[in-house]
């Protein structure tokens, strides 16, 4: 349905919703956030959550805190209709570290605005999308529009580091039970229907030391782990190349941890290294790391004194995107349209908590303001209209999901 054959009752409701969010307070509330240096490790984000909460609670949300560790306390604020049905929008509070401080142009918490940008560290990593929700369900809520079920915004610590003690902990113990789920990441405000599983995976080759003069007396594992390297990237890389799905890129393959040698002058029996596998959806974990054992198991049979064991390196997890047609989906790409925004679904490379989510049997989507790419990185910054465009989104989303507008129709 487009803009134009939207039933006019619904139109005046999302405007009334939009006429609530002033760009001035969003923005500030935004700057606010980043000054907190909410980094990861250690993990504190009682500063960063007691802001939203403060926020939050004070105009028309109850909230309560919740989580397993003292310093990572995670946000629950719920707004609207409890008997109906509940959106969930969830985004996390820590962020990485800064790195070496001389790399930076600006300070890292000093949430400068330059030429239309916000820099800092959690500029938009994943501060942009926690200041998005958080304005957009105010503005629900001062719009004073009837709803039919509720808005929970839930604003989480410990992603940075696997989401254990944050989503994790909210999802496993029950605290949430949402029909739909919009997790804020950066997208540059596309709707991303998923992300890519994952099925990261430990190889270590076993050998036998010697001394470094009389290598003939051992079997190096160093040298072996390199034939196995050689060979995944000859045998499996390729085929990964060809495992595609229409929203993600190809399923993917880097080794990007070594380890090994005993000392300079002995060969090594122990060699390991990590494989970071990003699978698409229809590949199963179990079987990506099955393969990469099979090619290695090959390679270290013609190599006399050699072994090797392959195991998952954590719990792999499948890829799990939402239907298109999931009224999630079609709720996010409509607020799109109407924003003048992209209507083209998309998928997500990086991990995010929306697999939490996800694997709860939750449909959930991926979606906020800033590019990706700038992440993690030195002079990390999002577009302010970025920022102002996700309220909106959100908001209008909210509206197409909990409003009660069909009794206006009518």
């Amino acid at each position: 349905m487009t803009t134009e054959e939207l039933p006019r009752s619904l139109a005046d409701l999302e405007q009334s919703v939009l006429d609530q969010i002033d760009a001035e307070s969003v923005i500030a509330f935004h700057r606010e956030l980043v000054r907190v240096p909410s980094v990861n490790p250690p993990g504190d984000v009682r500063e960063a959550v007691a802001l939203c909460d403060r926020v939050m609670r004070g105009n028309g949300f109850s909230t309560i805190l919740v989580g397993d560790l003292d310093e990572m306390p995670n946000l629950i604020a719920t707004y609207g209709n409890a008997d109906g049905p509940t959106l969930c929008f969830n985004a996390h509070l820590d962020v990485v570290p800064i790195g070496e401080r001389s790399a930076w142009t600006y300070d890292p918490f000093g949430a400068e605005i330059h030429d239309g940008r916000v820099y800092g560290r959690g500029a938009g990593d994943d501060k942009a999308s926690v200041a998005a929700q958080v304005m957009a369900g105010l503005a629900l809520a001062s719009s004073g529009i009837p709803l039919r079920g509720n808005l929970v915004v839930n604003e989480v610590a410990d992603e940075e580091v696997g989401g254990e003690h944050g989503a994790g902990f909210v999802v496993g113990e029950g605290y949430i039970t949402p029909e739909w789920v919009i997790v804020g990441e950066q997208t540059l405000n596309r709707v991303a229907v998923g992300e890519k599983g994952s099925a990261g995976t430990e190889v270590t080759v076993h050998g036998r030391t010697a001394h470094g003069a009389l290598p003939w007396e051992g079997a190096n594992a160093i040298e072996a782990m390199a034939e196995v390297i050689v060979a995944l990237r000859r045998e499996l890389w390729p085929q990964l190349q060809t495992r595609t799905h229409e929203f993600f890129h190809p399923s993917s393959a880097s080794i990007n941890l070594l380890e090994g040698g005993v000392k300079a002058n002995v060969v090594p029996d122990r060699a390991s290294f990590f494989v970071d596998r990003r699978i698409v959806p229809g590949e199963a974990p179990d079987e990506c790391v099955a393969e990469i054992d099979r090619i290695a198991q090959a390679v270290v049979a013609s190599i006399p004194g050699i072994t090797v064991e392959v195991r998952p390196a954590y719990p792999g997890r499948a890829s799990m995107p939402s239907a298109v047609d999931d009224p999630l989906v079609q709720a996010m790409l409509s607020a799109n349209e109407r924003l003048g925004l992209s209507t083209e679904p998309t998928g997500f490379s990086m991990g995010t908590d929306g697999r939490f989510f996800a694997e709860a049997g939750y449909p959930t989507i991926i979606y906020g303001p800033g590019d990706p790419k700038l992440a993690h990185i030195p002079d990390e910054w999002v577009g302010i209209e970025e920022i102002l465009a996700a309220t909106r989104a959100y908001a209008i989303a909210a509206v197409r999901l909990i409003g009660d507008y069909a009794q206006l129709v009518g």
